[in-house]
């Protein structure tokens, strides 16, 4: 069993070797730290969404964002779409669950604001339509997938992709991107070095 812990510690030590040698990827989380920077800047909030381990990916960077990452700080607005069960579970039942997230960008979303959709295929269509929602609204997307991009892809403003087709591989990165995210965006709106 051993041999079996280290393996999984072993691969996700290659993937994040991965991320750390590849420049572009490593360019696109700038760009989304900078984005997010300027939308708080303008008075904007950072919506996310996401489905199952990727849901709570959403609500634990948005907690981060709102709460405080690494220092005591005012709070940014920041919020997983998700967290409200009543409705969640009203729309899914009278319209679709591939309607939860769009519906909710049509009511929150403003131009200026900026939306981040996780999901480790890049095919969840619930979140591939708020994408296009938050597009359609004049909404800064992103989405945070694993290797292939998925229909995300052709979505969004920046797309980082995890270099794993493995999904628990895929959602360790996405913290470890979420958390240097969350931290470049506090260092910068609080002058911290």
């Amino acid at each position: 069993m051993i041999n079996f812990i280290q393996s999984k510690i072993q691969q996700s030590i290659d993937v994040k070797e991965e991320l750390l040698k590849d420049l572009l990827l490593l360019q696109d989380i700038e760009k989304v730290s900078r984005q997010i920077i300027q939308t708080f800047r303008n008075d904007g909030k950072v919506l996310l969404c996401g489905n199952g381990g990727s849901a709570a990916d959403a609500q634990h960077l948005a907690a981060e964002f709102s709460g405080r990452f690494n220092f005591d700080r005012a709070p940014l607005d920041a919020e997983a779409l998700h967290v409200n069960t009543s409705y969640l579970t009203a729309v899914a039942n009278d319209y679709s669950y591939e309607e939860v997230y769009s519906r909710l960008i049509k009511a929150k979303g403003k131009s200026g604001d900026a939306l981040i959709g996780i999901s480790t295929s890049g095919n969840s269509e619930n979140i591939i339509r708020a994408l296009r929602e938050g597009k359609h609204r004049g909404l800064f997307t992103i989405a945070l997938t694993g290797i292939s991009g998925g229909k995300m892809e052709k979505e969004v403003d920046i797309i980082i992709k995890v270099p794993s087709n493995k999904t628990p591989r895929i959602q360790e990165s996405h913290i470890l991107i979420g958390h240097i995210i969350c931290e470049i965006v506090e260092n910068s709106m609080f002058n911290q070095k």
